[in-house]
This record gives C-alpha cells, sequence and structure tokens, in this order.
C-alpha cells in the first residue's frame, strides 16, 4: 500500500506534466495580487500605445508558450478578451518577421 508521501509526489508528478499545476500557482498568484489590489484608487485609463505595448508583451508571452505568465498579466492589466483590439502591424511601425 502506498504512502501518504508517495501519493503526494504522483498526483504532483501528474499534475505537472498536464499542465495544472503550474495554471493553478499562477491562478492563485493572479488572486492573490487582485486582493491586495487597492480598489479605493482607480486605475488611470490605458492610452492607445499602451495598449498596443501591452498587447505586444501578451503576444510574445503566449508565442514562447508562457501561458501561465501570460495569464498573470491578462488579469493584472485587465485585457480582457473583449477590451483587445485586433493588432495591426502597420500601425505598430515594425516589420513582421515570424510568420506563425
Amino acid at each position: 500500500m502506498a504512502t501518504v508521501a508517495e501519493l503526494k509526489a504522483v498526483l504532483k508528478d501528474t499534475l505537472e506534466k498536464k499542465g495544472v499545476l503550474g495554471h493553478l500557482k499562477a491562478r492563485i498568484r493572479a488572486e492573490v495580487f487582485s486582493a491586495l489590489d487597492d480598489d479605493r484608487e482607480p486605475r488611470p485609463s490605458l492610452s492607445h500605445e499602451n495598449l498596443l505595448i501591452n498587447e505586444l508583451i501578451r503576444e510574445y508571452l503566449e508565442f514562447n508558450k508562457y501561458k501561465y505568465t501570460a495569464s498573470v498579466l491578462i488579469a493584472d492589466e485587465h485585457l480582457r478578451k473583449e477590451e483587445r483590439k485586433s493588432t495591426n502591424i502597420e500601425e505598430l511601425h515594425v516589420s513582421q518577421a515570424v510568420n506563425r
């Protein structure tokens, strides 16, 4: 019969292999920072340029498979899908070096 420590180890390994553990850790971090955030002080509205910068950072994180880090950024920066605008590459004045 397996000990409690062995069962914990197997469960942890299984959750890590499925990517669930990393997702849970990122979600917990986002919730902790959200709870610590002072809601009484409103955030300044983001300029169009800052929205583009945030979108570039989010795309970089997702492109490089940093999906848990991206989920924290999205939660922290309030980059909800309905608020996102499609990024126009000409508007950024950069060349598209990598085709997806």
